[in-house]
């Protein structure tokens, strides 16, 4: 049986010879690729990672390298052939084989960096970048390689003329370059992490870090676009990092009421004791007392001018109220800085300063406690004979008017 199919080969023409060659081949690597990527492959997925299509895009690159070997292999034995058509397609072939053996690699290192992902440590320290790096040099090789394999010519050759093209390699990569120094920087530096909310005003950026690369650097605004950031930008430009503020637990209020100057005076005998109903107030006003009445009492030997004594005034005791107030408050986190303090006078009126942190980062938490607490001071002004500042309106000007 099988001797007269040999001879029943033997007797074709050269070109059905060829023909039958070839297809018998084309064949055999379609049946083999099909074998294990759809037989051996699809029975071996249950057993890899089930959270990762990755792992099986390497395994099937590696996959396609068989029956590209059977095809490279198996040219040499097909009969009739041009010996030039020969080394042609075994040269493609065997450049198809290192394409797919480099792919095989980029995946895998693709679900290395995914498997590092799921770790806690990668929020710190992420490798994304250095995967990319490993990449291109995987990928640079594997050019060399299949250039060299293309011409048929050593692959040392290539290297040996890439030192006369080293500046022009240098100015095409030269991203890649600031970008892999930039990434060790930011990475050994721990200057930014996945999560990190970042202010950098130059690039209109404003929001959560969501994607840390080679190149790039992702922001998702608070308004939902996405900012991306040339890495190298985040070491040569300035950038705020809120993650100092999220991992202390309480967030700064930094805002100030402005009074006008004109209402600010001293109080008399009757309002410090109307002043004493405030419980916050008490030991402030019963400590202020003995202390001035004791300076007095040295200083004034002798004379009765009032304009001479120490006396209490309005915005004084509306400082020490507000004090108060913020350390009664129980949103106000303990242990950061509390302060009260008056900024310098001008055309807009005399600014009282509040500065101190809430006991939360939460956003709308925090707007909250903030909006509380002024709202409150906003109110309570009025009750130390002092008024806000307003720069005037169209109604201010229609009352005058008016008069």
């Amino acid at each position: 049986m099988m001797e007269n199919l040999q001879n029943l080969f033997a007797s074709q023409p050269d070109w059905a010879q060829s023909l039958l060659g070839l297809s018998s081949l084309i064949v055999g690597a379609l049946v083999v690729n099909y074998v294990l990527k759809y037989i051996i492959l699809r029975a071996a997925t249950p057993y890899l990672d089930a959270k990762s299509q990755t792992i099986n895009k390497s395994a099937a690159w590696l996959a396609t390298v068989v029956p590209l070997l059977i095809v490279s292999n198996g040219i040499a034995s097909v009969p009739n052939l041009a010996d030039d058509l020969r080394t042609i397609v075994a040269n493609v072939t065997q450049a198809l084989i290192v394409l797919s053996i480099a792919m095989a690699i980029v995946k895998a290192l693709s679900y290395a960096n995914e498997v590092y992902e799921r770790l806690p440590t990668s929020r710190n320290r992420p490798i994304k970048g250095f995967v990319q790096v490993v990449k291109i040099v995987v990928l640079c090789g594997a050019a060399i390689i299949l250039i060299s394999v293309l011409i048929d010519e050593s692959p040392l050759l290539l290297l040996s003329g890439l030192g006369a093209i080293t500046a022009v390699l240098l100015l095409v990569f030269k991203d890649t370059i600031l970008s892999l120094v930039a990434s060790v920087q930011l990475t050994t530096q721990d200057m930014l992490r996945v999560g990190d909310w970042i202010t950098m005003p130059g690039m209109n950026a404003d929001g959560d870090v969501i994607d840390i690369s080679l190149h790039t650097v992702k922001v998702q605004n608070f308004d939902k676009t996405i900012t991306t950031i040339p890495t190298h930008r985040l070491v040569s430009d300035s950038f705020q990092n809120w993650r100092g503020m999220s991992e202390s637990g309480g967030r700064r209020i930094k805002r100030s009421i402005t009074l006008d100057q004109n209402t600010v005076r001293f109080l008399n005998d009757d309002e410090v004791v109307e002043l004493k109903k405030f419980k916050m107030l008490k030991s402030y006003l019963a400590a202020k007392r003995d202390e001035i009445a004791e300076w007095n009492a040295q200083e004034l030997t002798g004379e009765d001018a009032p304009v001479n004594a120490r006396r209490l005034t309005n915005i004084g005791t509306l400082r020490a109220y507000i004090i108060a107030y913020l350390q009664w408050h129980p949103r106000i986190g303990e242990g950061f800085t509390l302060l009260v303090r008056q900024l310098p006078s001008g055309p807009q009126g005399l600014p009282i300063e509040i500065y101190c942190f809430t006991d939360t980062t939460d956003w709308n938490t925090y707007e909250g406690i903030q909006a509380d607490i002024f709202d409150h001071l906003l109110s309570i002004v009025s009750e130390f004979d002092l008024k806000l500042f307003q720069e005037p309106t169209g109604s201010d000007f229609a009352t005058a008017m008016q008069r």
